[in-house]
């Protein structure tokens, strides 16, 4: 968090010598700002801050590629003549433990379309989903497991 802290006020710094206080020249300075805490990474000890932005990145990727296939699944469904569907909710157990993590992971799956989440249990070990399609239940909780849950405890541990 200190290393991003830095490099936002490099962004800053970029922009007070470039003299254009632009959302584009922000972002220019924050990647510019970045590729010099790359160049001294050893130096800083910033090596898990390029890390965890590149895991940050393929969580970012794999949510894209979840709503568009959701998406797509769900548009073939709705608009096929016969909607064979066994819609129901389903208990997913956590492996995520923060509360932060939790959330992320919740709101993930709200977002992918077909799914949502109803409820996190008390004890924090068990989140409820609603799901369009129920009648694979076993292959749902490996894709949550697989996709969204294993990028997110790479990126935030």
């Amino acid at each position: 968090m200190k290393l991003f802290l830095i490099n936002v006020i490099l962004a800053f710094a970029w922009m007070a010598v470039s003299g254009s206080f632009s959302l584009a020249n922000m972002i220019f300075g924050f990647l510019l700002g970045g590729f010099a805490l790359y160049l001294i990474r050893e130096q800083v000890g910033s090596l898990g801050y390029f890390r965890r932005t590149a895991k940050l990145i393929s969580l970012g990727w794999l949510f894209l590629y979840e709503l568009v296939l959701s998406a797509w699944k769900v548009a073939k469904l709705v608009l096929s003549p016969k909607m064979d569907l066994k819609p129901g909710i389903f208990s997913y157990p956590l492996t995520v433990e923060r509360d932060f993590e939790i959330t992320l992971l919740a709101n993930l799956i709200t977002l992918t379309p077909g799914t949502l989440s109803v409820d996190v249990s008390e004890d924090r070990k068990t989140l409820y989903v609603h799901a369009l399609d129920c009648s694979d239940v076993e292959q749902l909780r490996r894709d949550i497991s697989q996709g969204f849950e294993h990028r997110i405890k790479e990126a935030f541990r």
